[in-house]
């Protein structure tokens, strides 16, 4: 990634994925086409990714899960 860039890699892919289904006419360039992201980019995007966050689970009282 270019250093100042604003978004990260999957937010301009995500982005151009969008413009293409309102149909700008762009196409997504196939993996080894000049300018198009290496596995390199993709892994150094990964170690930027921010973590995962894990969903709480509701806490039920005891009639309730039993379905009274």
């Amino acid at each position: 990634m270019h250093k100042g860039s604003k978004h990260g890699l999957y937010h301009n892919i995500q982005a151009k994925r969008k413009r293409i289904a309102q149909g700008s006419g762009e196409k997504m360039r196939s993996p080894g086409d000049k300018g198009a992201p290496s596995a390199k980019d993709f892994a150094d995007s990964a170690k930027t990714a921010k973590p995962y966050k894990k969903k709480k689970k509701k806490k039920t009282g005891m009639l309730e899960s039993r379905g009274m």
